[in-house]
């Protein structure tokens, strides 16, 4: 079966060449789908004969609901999607002032092995495709009833360990014919990959990259975030160095501040001494609680923004959003494999 979804516009329009069917049609299936439809039946300006020949030939795997937990305290939604072949995945819906971020996940798991973070226990399981990527937008946006106007790759998964799903993805939800959120609006997370980072730079793609940093050091890095192992921090400011001179585009600098490990004084001096002469921001992340993880909440954080202040850096502290609905990054899927398991 031949996953539409997935297409492109272009690529979209020779499928339906190929059908023996005029282009235009393949426009009308294209906004269709970014619309939302569920099947080919609900796209009441086709044939009956071509919606036949669609559902016949092409898959259409919209999520369903597995769980929704809704924040009584800012309004944040936390989204368990149950895709086509029974993996759950997480998207989480935020409302600010400025519009409403949806944060999606680009994998099934993830392999990068973080010590502080739930979606990597378990391991990687696969990839997302464009389509599933696609979906978490599109019908988080049509539940909740609210438009969204940001993007954010955040959620479950590396999103350049899939690299050319999500340069696809982003050619899609930035279709005009589609749901046209512009590349300004859309921030990608990456714990550091430094010969991907290299790649996206060629694109020159005008979204925000984010880079999971959350330690200055080798030593303390590479014992909570194994990737650091065959990167290095030095390795890694130099690609990121690299990419804002090939981009103009500023990094943002993930950081969650976890007690004793990575917030001394030392360490933000550190950090800062890495970032003078580089236009970044410093984003200070208060650690959420996971059950499976030794590591606790910092106790420092306004210490340790004002210490970077006095330097020249800019560093501001994440606002914490649904703390009552398990909205940290793989909770609510780990808490639905523990049940699982339970019950076995």
């Amino acid at each position: 079966m031949t996953d539409i979804k997935s297409m492109d516009l272009a690529e979209m329009t020779v499928f339906f060449q190929q059908l023996g069917e005029p282009a235009f049609r393949a426009k009308q299936v294209f906004q269709w789908l970014h619309r939302g439809a569920r099947s080919f039946g609900e796209m009441t300006n086709l044939s009956k004969a071509l919606r036949e020949k669609l559902t016949q030939t092409c898959s259409l795997c919209p999520p369903q609901v597995e769980r929704k937990q809704v924040s009584t305290l800012d309004g944040t939604i936390k989204y368990l999607w149950r895709l086509g072949d029974g993996n759950c995945i997480e998207t989480v819906l935020m409302r600010y002032h400025h519009g409403n971020t949806v944060c999606i996940s680009s994998q099934v798991g993830c392999r990068m092995g973080c010590a502080f973070c739930a979606s990597t226990l378990g391991g990687k399981v696969r990839d997302l495709t464009p389509a599933e990527m696609m979906d978490q937008v599109l019908f988080s946006q049509l539940d909740s009833s609210l438009p969204i106007s940001n993007i954010v790759l955040m959620g479950i998964g590396e999103p350049l360990d899939n690299f050319d799903t999500v340069l696809r993805f982003l050619r899609l939800v930035n279709s005009p014919d589609g749901l046209n959120i512009g590349m300004r609006h859309i921030s990608l997370s990456t714990c550091g990959l430094t010969e991907k980072i290299d790649k996206l730079a060629e694109y020159q793609l005008q979204l925000t990259l984010s880079v999971s940093l959350h330690a200055p050091d080798d030593e303390t890095r590479s014992r909570i975030m194994p990737v650091n192992r065959s990167v290095g921090v030095e390795n890694l400011f130099a690609c990121c160095r690299r990419y804002f001179e090939k981009t103009g585009r500023r990094i943002s600098y993930e950081y969650a501040m976890i007690d004793g490990v990575n917030d001394t004084d030392w360490q933000a001096d550190l950090l800062a001494s890495h970032l003078k002469g580089t236009p970044g921001h410093v984003n200070l992340i208060p650690l959420n609680d996971v059950a499976e993880s030794p590591l606790k909440p910092s106790r420092r954080v306004a210490a340790f923004q004002k210490r970077l202040e006095q330097q020249g850096i800019t560093a501001t502290v994440r606002r914490k959003l649904g703390g009552d609905i398990d909205a940290s990054c793989g909770q609510l899927r780990r808490k639905r494999m523990r049940e699982e398991q339970a019950n076995m």
